[in-house]
């Protein structure tokens, strides 16, 4: 549980529904628990039809500085990969950004078929997750080969000219984040903002920003009959470097999905990016562990720490 859920009650969620959809009537109203950090609800109506339901967080409160406007960057997010033909990406009905109507800006979208991944993994045999990861790594291509004008954050008005600029801005609001809550990140700041700027020629190869998803793991992949249908949770698109995704970091690269991506070896320009962006994800897990207030933080803190010093110690080497 997360302190960012924004949980509403059946009146409030009956009269989102009525201002949205005037001629349909609500049959049942289900929450849906996967997710860590928005509340949403699936809604059945009476006419057969459903909507999923995703609503904000109420204020800031356990916010990073890295998540800016984040249900208006999930909505322009899946507007984009729609215009662009990506498979499975669920339709936006509606947004309401204003806080007139709740506590925190909220959409509906379709329902996608299938589960995720993480809940449904154990019952498919070796074969068919590598074939699901084959069909990601084809996506994540998909997703690489649409570009933008500028490195950014989605939700961020902050546009930056290279992707070292963007990934020194990320970094320097992570680390402040830590230092705002004392958050032991293992690495002090001297250091890597010190490691960092050694390595930018690395960072310097990435000429053009590709529209980035960021957090492919597996509970935000959808799965229906041994097939994938869909991708969840766009919040935290960006305008990055492909390698910035989930499924490249160190506890998830796995060979079906590079096999799908097309591209199974590296440059060693290329691996000290794969190298930084785990850093960034393992430093950002940590700082949300505190920020959260998950429960069972100080497991997942062992766990991180322990990915974090093995990626940063490859880069140091």
């Amino acid at each position: 549980m997360s302190i960012t859920k924004n949980h509403q009650g059946d009146k409030t969620l009956r009269t989102l529904c009525a201002s949205v959809f005037p001629a349909k009537a609500v049959r049942s109203i289900t929450e849906l628990t996967e997710g860590m950090f928005n509340a949403a609800y699936r809604i059945d109506f009476t006419d057969g039809s459903t909507s999923i339901l995703k609503i904000a967080a109420a204020s800031t409160d356990g916010l990073l500085s890295n998540e800016i406007n984040l249900m208006q960057a999930e909505v322009a997010a899946m507007t984009l990969a729609h215009e662009h033909g990506i498979h499975g990406v669920a339709r936006v009905q509606y947004a309401d950004f204003t806080r007139e109507h709740c506590s925190g800006p909220f959409f509906f979208m379709d329902v996608l078929p299938g589960r995720s991944l993480s809940s449904c993994g154990a019952e498919l045999s070796v074969r068919e997750q590598e074939h699901i990861m084959q069909q990601v790594g084809q996506l994540q291509r998909r997703l690489s080969e649409i570009h933008g004008d500028a490195f950014c954050l989605m939700g961020d008005t902050r546009r930056f000219r290279d992707l070292f600029s963007m990934l020194r801005y990320m970094f320097t609001n992570v680390m402040r984040d830590a230092e705002r809550r004392s958050v032991n990140v293992v690495i002090s700041a001297d250091e890597l903002f010190s490691q960092l700027s050694r390595d930018r020629h690395a960072f310097d190869e990435v000429k053009q920003p590709s529209f980035v998803h960021w957090d492919m793991w597996e509970g935000n992949i959808f799965v229906d009959r041994g097939e994938l249908s869909g991708i969840i949770d766009w919040e935290r698109a960006m305008w990055g470097d492909p390698y910035m995704d989930d499924r490249f970091r160190r506890h998830n690269r796995r060979a079906a999905f590079l096999e799908g991506f097309g591209q199974t070896v590296f440059t060693d320009a290329e691996m000290r990016r794969i190298l930084w962006y785990d850093v960034f994800l393992y430093i950002t897990m940590i700082v949300e562990c505190t920020y959260r207030q998950y429960e069972g933080g100080e497991a997942s803190w062992a766990r991180l720490k322990q990915r974090l010093n093995a990626s940063w110690t490859e880069l140091k080497d």
